[in-house]
């Protein structure tokens, strides 16, 4: 196999194709002796947070956990399992009434709704996606959870996005980022493959309800290249595929090369 080697400037063009927004000065600086949560000024108030907070998810692995040996011989408590979920989703929802400002549990309550509800929770009448729990869903009761869903996750970023790019930031942050964009992304990602055959009906008052397929599938590119700048690789690599403009731009970079470093390119 032929090896080459790229210049810094060639990474970082080669980054900006994978993050259009990509900016090499702008790398997310960790900083392990930062709070755990910068919303939380007294250590101990967060750690009791923190503990509520894993109790209640804890419950919902152990669920999951209990369903795995049953499912394998299509026995699993589906009934059971929604109903866990409902508990998941009270429980957070008090957790998130008393502390407000907990964008974790934002973050894990919007993860469960999609659990319950499916990625498809913009979409009226679509047939649910396996991923999801209820597979019969009244558009009423799909509106509210996808309020929920979506208020949670912009709250969870705008509580923790820092104010510069320099901004260091914990380990805590940084995941909670990652996963809320992460998350966002994967509903618009979703709802921008389901809109052209189905009805979007979005919450009403919701910016998302003036988008076009365009819309839906830029922003979800800018929130995965948005996860995948904290640390989700997964999400970094679907900034990409779900960008059309990207996704030209790669072609074209793609070719430039090959006709630079010829067959060895593409060893």
């Amino acid at each position: 196999m032929a090896y080459i080697s790229l210049s810094t400037r060639d990474l970082n063009v080669l980054e900006k194709i994978q993050d259009p927004e990509y900016d090499p000065a702008r790398i997310v600086q960790v900083d392990i002796s930062l709070p755990k949560d910068p919303n939380f000024k007294d250590q101990a108030v967060y750690d009791k947070v923190a503990q509520l907070e894993r109790n209640i998810i804890l419950s919902i692995q152990q669920l999951e956990l209990a369903n795995t040996e049953p499912a394998a011989h299509g026995t699993t408590d589906v009934k059971g399992t929604i109903q866990g979920y409902r508990n998941c989703v009270t429980q957070l929802g008090s957790l998130i009434q008393e502390y407000p400002e907990y964008a974790s549990a934002r973050n894990n309550r919007a993860q469960a709704i999609r659990r319950l509800v499916g990625d498809s929770m913009l979409i009226s009448g679509s047939q649910q996606l396996p991923q999801a729990l209820i597979r019969d869903i009244n558009d009423a009761e799909r509106l509210q959870m996808a309020e929920t869903a979506l208020s949670d996750l912009d709250r969870a970023i705008s509580l923790l996005t820092p104010a510069t790019p320099q901004t260091r930031l914990s380990q805590n942050v940084v995941k909670t980022l990652s996963n809320a964009h992460t998350q966002r992304a994967a509903i618009y990602h979703m709802t921008s493959k389901l809109m052209e055959s189905n009805t979007l009906a979005v919450p009403q008052g919701r910016r998302e309800g003036s988008w076009n397929k365009l819309d839906f599938e830029e922003n979800a590119s800018r929130d995965f290249a948005m996860g995948g700048r904290y640390g989700n690789e997964i999400a970094k690599a679907l900034a990409v595929s779900t960008n059309p403009t990207a996704k030209l731009c790669g072609q074209m970079v793609r070719e430039a090369l090959k006709k630079e470093y010829g067959p060895a390119y593409s060893a």
